[in-house]
């Protein structure tokens, strides 16, 4: 009974406990999301300052370089292109109500050539004021939930910062630091999980350096082919519209082509075939080209997990989630398949392996024969 009632009670603790940690890690879930920028930020630099090291470079300093060159690379292409993009966005949103209008009479048209008996129940099932309220209030609701993980714009703009500082202290004292917290670990996980943390780094910066890449691809053709196109008034800022939604899987070329087609069927015409011609053409260069290339199978999940994880992130910090959770699914996959998925295949091959004999014949049970002295 004594033994019942301390289990009991231990029981009971650990839950309270679970419970008080999870309080702990909501109250601060703004840090935690700095936090994972931060690892996936250093993730994405380490490999360049491990070649700066084998230079005889300081690790402080070549991570001083690298930031110093991003951002100033940064700062140049937003000297160049800012403004215009800016101007072009900025002259974007406010004609959305008269590209509403092109929307609306083009709906009402094609409903009229649909069907001549009810078109009311077209109407209503398909109306467009009701789906651009819900997509405001789908957006509004998105940038809410990005507003508060981030606590605001400025507090956004601090944690960024805090992020960076973040993770140049993880890049240039990774081995003081990643040793530091495996010490927390029992043996043999210690052992284990160290033979880990390269990989999960390199998987995890492969797949935000190729995405980054192939997003600045995409931005570019999508620049030029709306140039060609006719939309030159706004192609600048479509292209980096899609080039920033093109950083989200899954979601984000469908989101970067809705703007373009509906500035291009406001124009009339077969214009928006052709610009949905370009963007079939493009999703397919970085499907079957781009991706093979330059992010490869760095993910490791099916692409349901990961379609589930960005809508999952999505849902509780809003954009922010959608862009930090696949790079982390991607980390986490190196420890799901390395400690449990490669053993457990392992073991299984092993069992199957004892169980038969030498020569592929599965051992046949022989009665066993009675002594001499038993006769």
């Amino acid at each position: 009974m004594s033994q019942q009632r301390l289990f009991s009670i231990s029981t009971i603790l650990s839950i309270l406990t679970t419970v008080a940690l999870m309080l702990v890690f909501w109250q601060l879930r703004g840090l935690l999301v700095v936090l994972m920028i931060a690892v996936v930020l250093a993730a994405s630099i380490v490999p360049v300052v491990n070649w700066a090291e084998r230079l005889r470079i300081p690790r402080v300093l070549s991570v001083i370089v690298v930031y110093l060159s991003l951002l100033a690379g940064l700062f140049g292409v937003g000297v160049l292109i800012g403004p215009t993009v800016a101007e072009q966005i900025e002259l974007l949103i406010r004609q959305l109500p008269i590209y509403g209008e092109h929307l609306q009479a083009f709906y009402e048209n094609w409903v009229s050539h649909l069907t001549l008996t009810r078109p009311e129940l077209v109407r209503e099932l398909l109306n467009p004021d009701a789906l651009t309220s819900w997509i405001i209030r789908s957006s509004q609701q998105l940038a809410v939930r990005s507003y508060s993980a981030t606590t605001g714009l400025l507090g956004g703009f601090f944690s960024l910062v805090l992020a960076i500082l973040i993770s140049g202290y993880m890049a240039a004292d990774s081995d003081t630091l990643t040793q530091s917290l495996l010490q927390l670990f029992p043996a043999p996980w210690n052992t284990r999980l160290s033979a880990q943390v390269g990989l999960i780094s390199d998987r995890m910066g492969s797949y935000i350096r190729g995405r980054i890449l192939v997003s600045l691809i995409l931005s570019t053709v999508i620049t030029v082919g709306l140039s060609l196109l006719g939309l030159s008034q706004f192609a600048l800022g479509l292209g980096a519209i899609a080039g920033v939604t093109n950083l989200i899987p899954f979601l984000g070329p469908l989101l970067g082509a809705l703007p373009a087609l509906i500035v291009a069927l406001s124009q009339g015409g077969l214009l928006v075939l052709w610009v949905l011609l370009l963007f079939v053409v493009v999703q397919s260069l970085e499907t079957y080209v781009l991706d093979p290339l330059l992010v490869g199978s760095s993910v490791g999940v099916h692409p349901l997990y990961q379609l589930l994880a960005v809508l999952g992130g999505t849902q509780v910090v809003g954009i922010v989630g959608a862009l930090i959770i696949p790079p982390w699914i991607a980390g986490a996959a190196v420890l799901l398949e390395n400690l449990y998925l490669k053993p457990k295949l392992l073991s299984e091959q092993r069992a199957a392996t004892t169980s038969r004999s030498p020569s592929g014949v599965e051992p046949q049970v022989v009665a066993p024969q009675p002594s001499p002295s038993s006769t």
